[in-house]
């Protein structure tokens, strides 16, 4: 009786070793990935930090777009300071809450003197959905490309609903370092 025991137990084990596993997803050059481009609304939740010379910043981020405008929310730890950035063909809106909200006609300024946050914003756009802004010019590199003397390197990806998104990516220039985990994309397939 322990024999059969004993080779119960040990069958069991090694089924569970052999379980399947997820494989991993690479970036995809810009030709793969074409149909990125026609996205017209997606959303994300995750997770960012950005490190410079000087500091290191972390947040939760949740950003909505549409055709119309970009809606960018950040929070730190359980919701202390929350900051809103709306985006659209106007300019950009910061939202700190309590009333203190302002606007600008000049976003990548405007944020980075508030939020301290110096990204090109309307690039930011499209190198989060894993492409490069089409009215740049832009150079392969392994796992991404550099754009506007910006690196963007994709260390993994995801499948979501038939496209491959960025799971984890980095954003670099000079000592400004930007990385973004995305723990779930949300995207309209009623699209067009």
């Amino acid at each position: 009786m322990k024999k059969i025991l004993l080779l119960a137990g040990i069958l069991s084990l090694q089924a569970c070793s052999t379980l399947p596993t997820t494989p991993e997803i690479r970036y995809q050059p810009t030709s793969a990935q074409s149909e990125l481009y026609d996205l017209q609304r997606w959303g994300f939740e995750g997770r960012i930090a950005v490190i410079s010379k000087s500091d290191v910043a972390q947040a939760s981020i949740n950003w909505e777009h549409s055709p119309d405008e970009d809606l960018i929310k950040l929070s730190g730890p359980l919701g202390q300071g929350a900051v809103t950035i709306q985006l659209n063909s106007t300019g950009v809106t910061i939202d700190r809450g309590g009333g203190d909200v302002k606007t600008s006609t000049n976003p990548e300024e405007f944020i980075n003197q508030q939020v301290g946050l110096f990204v090109p914003v309307k690039s930011l756009r499209y190198w989060v959905v894993g492409v490069p802004e089409k009215s740049q010019d832009v150079t392969t590199i392994e796992n991404g490309f550099e754009q506007a003397g910006w690196r963007n390197q994709y260390k993994s990806m995801q499948s979501v609903n038939a496209h491959i998104l960025p799971r984890n990516m980095t954003v670099t220039k000079d000592s400004m370092k930007l990385k973004l985990f995305i723990d779930q994309w949300i995207l309209d397939d009623k699209q067009k």
